[in-house]
C-alpha cells in the first residue's frame, strides 16, 4: 500500500504567515516543507477559498462574482509555490469549504447548477497552472458536507474535457459512509473516485470502504493543541491509521498555527507562527513526530504486510521503496499522553517491553539500520528526533531487539539522509504593537489583503479608487455583495478583526466610505470577543453609521444590544472619520472629530480585538486605520 503523511492549511489558518519578515518566514517554510530538514511534508492540502467563514476566518474566492476571475487573491497560491520551491515532488490537493453566493442562485447549496459549480472548481485548477505553474493532483467535493453523486460525475467529465485526466478525485471528506456504500452501488461513481477520504476516523475504517478496494486516507485529522499530548496524538495516529484502518495517508489540520490564538482551535498546527510583528515562532514537537515518518519514506513507498500492535501496547509499521530500502516506525504512546481532540479514545495500556524483529527475504542482507528516537511524556525526559548509534546486524541472522518504554518513537531505517534541521532562535515573543496604523497606500500589493487584518465574515481587499486621485486613492474595501454559500454560521454583517485580544482601553480611528445609498452602513469596533465559527455571537462595542443619516452603538455584532441611537449627518458616497474611545466602563464616539455620543456604559466584554466592517453584504471602503491601545 503506497503511503504518505501530510498537511492541510485552509480554514484561514495561515493568515499571519505571509506577513512574517525574512529570514523568519523562509525558516518556518523550511521546517514545514524542506526535505530532510523538519516535517518534510509529502502533501499540502489547501482550501479553495469561497468567501465564507471556514473555522478561523474567510478565504477569498477566485470568482467573487459571476464574471469575475482573479488568481492572485489570498495566500494559498503563495503557500503552494513556496512548498513546491522546497519540494518539487510535493502532492497538492484542493478542497472547497464555502462557495461564492452567485453559484447558489439564492440557495445555500452548491449543487443548484452542477455544471456551474464544476466549472468554478475546474477554473481554479486551470488558473493554478496558468498563473502559478502549479499542478493540482487531487480535488475534493465539499468539506464535511453533503456530496451529490451527479455532481461528482459532472466534475470528472469536465476535468477530462479540459485535459485534466491526471487530476484525481477524493471523496467525500466527511465520514466513511454514505460515500462507500454509494460507490458499491454505482459503478460509474466507483470509477470516477480515486480515493476515499474520511475525517477524524479514530484510526478505524468500515467494511464498505475496504470493499471498494480504493485508497483510504484520513484526509483531515489531528486538530489538537500542539503541546506534548498533541505530539503524542500525532505519533499514535500516523502509525495506527494504517495498522487499524489501512489508511495510507494522514493529513493534519493544520500545517502551521498562523492565526490569532484566541480564535477557535488556537495553536492546533504542527508548529506555531502567530506573531509576524515580532518574528517569533515555535518549532513544536509535532514537526519532529512528522519527521519520523516523512523523512524516511516517500509517496510511492508501500507498507509491508508485517504491521501491527506490540504485545504490551503501541504499534509498528514497516515500509519499503521496493528497491531494497526499509523503514520501520515504532510508537508506544500512552493513553494519557496521546489523546486527540476527537474522537473519544478508548482506554488502553502501554508498558515496558522488549520487542524482537526479524528481517527476512531480501531484507536479511541489510547490515546496518540508522536509529532516530523521540521520547514524549514527562517533560524532564523529553528528547525530540535524536539520532542514536546505528544498529549493526552483522551476525544476527537479521534479528534484533529493541527495548521500549512508554511514550517513545523509534525509526529504524536504511536511509542515511535524515537530519534535524535548525536555525538560530527567532526573536523573542512580543505582544501586538499597542499603537498601530495602516493607510493602505500600496500601489502594487504583493498580497490582496492588508497585513494582520483577519476577515471573519466578508472579504476585505486592497482597492484603488481610479476616480479619487486625492488622499483616498488607496483603500481597503469590503468586496462581497451577497452572502456566500456558507460552511459555518457566517454573521449577517461583514467584519475583519485585528490586534491583541488582551486589549482593554483603546481608541480606534478610521476613515469610512459607504458605497450603497439608502441602506448601506459601516462600523468600527473594540473589545470584540469572538471570531471564527463563533462570529455570529461576537460581543464588543460597535459604533455604526448608516447612509440614511443615523448612528447606532451596540454591544454585539448582530445588533440586538442597543446602547445608543441617533441622527448623524451621514450619507453614502462621502468620506467620514469615525473615532471610538473605550476606557474602563465608558465609551464615546466622534464623527469627523466632533463628539457624537459619550458616557455610554460598557460592562462587558472587558477586552478583545479591534474591528471594522459593514452592516450587510455591501461594498464599503476603509482608510487610515489607527488604533492606540497603550494601557
Amino acid at each position: 500500500m503506497p503511503m504518505s503523511s501530510a498537511e492541510i492549511t485552509g480554514k484561514a489558518t495561515s493568515r499571519l504567515l505571509i506577513n512574517y519578515p525574512e529570514p523568519y518566514r523562509s525558516q518556518i517554510l523550511d521546517y514545514l516543507f524542506k526535505p530532510n530538514f523538519g516535517a518534510s511534508l509529502h502533501i499540502l492540502k489547501v482550501e479553495i477559498g469561497g468567501d465564507g467563514q471556514t473555522t478561523d476566518g474567510t478565504e477569498p474566492s477566485h470568482m467573487h462574482y459571476a464574471l469575475d476571475e482573479n488568481y492572485f487573491r489570498g495566500y494559498e497560491w503563495w503557500l503552494m509555490k513556496e512548498a513546491k520551491k522546497r519540494n518539487s515532488n510535493i502532492t497538492l490537493m484542493g478542497l472547497p469549504w464555502s462557495f461564492p453566493g452567485w453559484l447558489g442562485k439564492r440557495f445555500d447549496w452548491p449543487y443548484v447548477n452542477r455544471h456551474l459549480t464544476a466549472y468554478y472548481i475546474v477554473s481554479w485548477i486551470v488558473g493554478a497552472k496558468r498563473y502559478h505553474d502549479l499542478d493540482i493532483d487531487y480535488i475534493g467535493i465539499w468539506n464535511e458536507r453533503s456530496f451529490d453523486i451527479n455532481y461528482i460525475k459532472v466534475l470528472r467529465r469536465m476535468l477530462n474535457y479540459q485535459g485534466l485526466e491526471r487530476v484525481k478525485i477524493i471523496a467525500s471528506d466527511n465520514l466513511w459512509e454514505p460515500i462507500s456504500a454509494s460507490m458499491l452501488l454505482d459503478a460509474e461513481l466507483m470509477e470516477v473516485i480515486d480515493v476515499i477520504g474520511a475525517h477524524y476516523p479514530g484510526t478505524h475504517t468500515v467494511k464498505d470502504a475496504r470493499l471498494t478496494k480504493k485508497k483510504l486516507w484520513s484526509s483531515e485529522d489531528f486538530s489538537t493543541l500542539n503541546n506534548a499530548i498533541g505530539a503524542g496524538c500525532w505519533g499514535r495516529i500516523l502509525n495506527q491509521n494504517y495498522v487499524n484502518g489501512y489508511m495510507t495517508s494522514t493529513i493534519a489540520w493544520n500545517v502551521v498555527a498562523s492565526y490569532y490564538e484566541q480564535l477557535p482551535y488556537g495553536r492546533s498546527g504542527l508548529m506555531t507562527a502567530q506573531e509576524p510583528w515580532s518574528g517569533h515562532y515555535v518549532v513544536e514537537a509535532p514537526i519532529w513526530i512528522s519527521a519520523h515518518t516523512t523523512q524516511f519514506t516517500r509517496p510511492g513507498w508501500y507498507y509491508l504486510k508485517t504491521v501491527g500492535h506490540l504485545e504490551k501496547g503501541g504499534s509498528y509499521v514497516a515500509l519499503t521503496d521496493g528497491l531494497g530500502n526499509l523503514t520501520i516506525i515504532i510508537e508506544t504512546m500512552s493513553h494519557k499522553h496521546s489523546k486527540c481532540i476527537r474522537p473519544l479514545l478508548p482506554y488502553f495500556n502501554v508498558s515496558h517491553q522488549i520487542a524482537t524483529f526479524v528481517l527476512q527475504g531480501s531484507f536479511s542482507e541489510i547490515l546496518e539500520l540508522q536509529v532516530w528516537y523521540t521520547k514524549l511524556g514527562k517533560s524532564s525526559e523529553r528528547f525530540l528526533f535524536k539520532q542514536l548509534d546505528s544498529l549493526w546486524l552483522l551476525d544476527s541472522s537479521g534479528s534484533f531487539t529493541v527495548e521500549l518504554q512508554e511514550d517513545e518513537l523509534f525509526t529504524l531505517t536504511t536511509l542515511t539522509t535524515g537530519s534535524k534541521g535548525s536555525y538560530p532562535p527567532p526573536p523573542k515573543s512580543q505582544p501586538f504593537p499597542p499603537i498601530y496604523t495602516d493607510d493602505f497606500n500600496v500601489e502594487y500589493p504583493f498580497f490582496s489583503e492588508a497585513p494582520n487584518f483577519a476577515d471573519q465574515t466578508g472579504v476585505f481587499e486592497y482597492f484603488m479608487n481610479t476616480e479619487d486621485p486625492g488622499e483616498h486613492r488607496f483603500t481597503l474595501r469590503q468586496v462581497l455583495n451577497q452572502r456566500p454559500i456558507t460552511w459555518a454560521a457566517d454573521a449577517s454583517s461583514t467584519i475583519s478583526i485585528i490586534g491583541d485580544y488582551k486589549w482593554s482601553n483603546m481608541t480606534i480611528t478610521c476613515d469610512v466610505f459607504i458605497e450603497t445609498p439608502g441602506k448601506g452602513g459601516v462600523f468600527i469596533a473594540g473589545r470584540v470577543n469572538k471570531g471564527g465559527i463563533l462570529i455570529r455571537s461576537a460581543r464588543g462595542i460597535f459604533f455604526w453609521i448608516f447612509a440614511n443619516g443615523t448612528y447606532r452603538v451596540t454591544g454585539d455584532l448582530a445588533g440586538w444590544l442597543i446602547y445608543a441611537v441617533g441622527q448623524a449627518e451621514v450619507t453614502a458616497q462621502e468620506w467620514y472619520t469615525l473615532t471610538l474611545t473605550i476606557k474602563g466602563h465608558l465609551s464615546a464616539g466622534m464623527l469627523n472629530g466632533k463628539l457624537l455620543w459619550s458616557e455610554v456604559p460598557v460592562n462587558f466584554p472587558k477586552n478583545g480585538w479591534a474591528a471594522i466592517g459593514t452592516h450587510s453584504f455591501d461594498f464599503a471602503q476603509f482608510d487610515n486605520f489607527h488604533v492606540d491601545a497603550t494601557p
